[in-house]
């Protein structure tokens, strides 16, 4: 079975229904809630999902959100060892490389994100969404 990091953006999508990516944001989340995939969300993600959730909407209520993404994804953990490892990665902006580094360590086999750009180098392959929804089907 797969083992998908899926980035921060791409649970955003899904969470404020931002067009026109949500649809095939949503195929992924629920292709990890059918089993046809493990997820993992990268730890520093949820916090950054909880507060921009709390920022955008407030008809949503971002603890609620947090157990409901912990239901359906792992936690790829960020410790002291990750942080170390994504300041050597050649990627250009910290945060991805955080995520990268994640992923590596928690032997994820994709990165699904809308910004595969920003991922150059990383050590774990990576994937827009519309490129992994044919695989977990």
């Amino acid at each position: 079975m797969k083992r998908l990091l899926v980035d921060t953006n791409v649970i955003l999508d899904v969470l404020l229904d931002r067009q026109p990516h949500a649809e095939v944001s949503l195929a992924i989340w629920a292709a990890i809630e059918e089993g046809h995939a493990e997820g993992y969300l990268a730890a520093h993600s949820i916090t950054t999902i909880h507060y921009l959730i709390q920022k955008q909407r407030a008809a949503l209520k971002p603890k609620q959100i947090v157990s409901l993404m912990l239901r359906v994804f792992r936690v790829a953990l960020v410790d002291a060892a990750a942080i170390e490892h994504a300041l050597r990665l050649p990627l250009p902006d910290f945060e991805d490389a955080v995520t990268a580094a994640a992923a590596e360590i928690s032997v994820c086999d994709f990165i699904v994100t809308r910004d595969p750009k920003g991922f150059r180098g990383a050590p774990v392959p990576v994937l827009a969404p519309e490129a992994m929804l044919p695989m977990l089907r």
